[in-house]
């Protein structure tokens, strides 16, 4: 498996667990104003991270080179600043939301150059091993 796939399969269990501790905090407390944060995460940080490791280890060609990097970087980086900041506008601190603005747009960034990946350059997954369907 290429080291991308397994660098996102591992953040994507991080997001996962923080995801799972927010929605227990909302639970526990009765305070759902955090509902938008927990989805955020859920979605961007453990569906999407874990779909982009999956991506990288079916078409292991795509994987490697400076574009998939910066992508990976681009994307980690912006969602580990986007939602926190998330939180901290949720909590009631407007002030954040340049912050948030400037970390969304990285994260979209990271979002196109994935397709970019996916839609240019590389090798994509042989079919040769593939078991035809009856």
């Amino acid at each position: 498996m290429p080291r991308i796939s397994r660098f996102y399969f591992g953040i994507a269990i991080l997001f996962l667990m923080t995801g799972i501790a927010l929605g227990l905090k909302m639970a526990i407390t009765q305070d759902h104003s955090l509902a938008p944060v927990h989805a955020h995460i859920n979605l961007l940080g453990w569906v999407t991270s874990a779909l982009f490791g999956g991506y990288y280890a079916l078409n292991p060609g795509k994987a490697h080179g400076w574009l998939p990097r910066a992508q990976c970087i681009v994307y980690t980086l912006g969602l580990l600043v986007m939602l926190p900041a998330l939180y901290y506008l949720y909590d009631g601190h407007p002030e954040i939301e340049p912050v948030l603005g400037a970390s969304s747009l990285a994260v979209a960034l990271g979002v196109v150059l994935f397709a970019v990946v996916v839609f240019t350059g590389g090798r994509a997954a042989s079919t040769e091993n593939v078991i035809p369907a009856e």
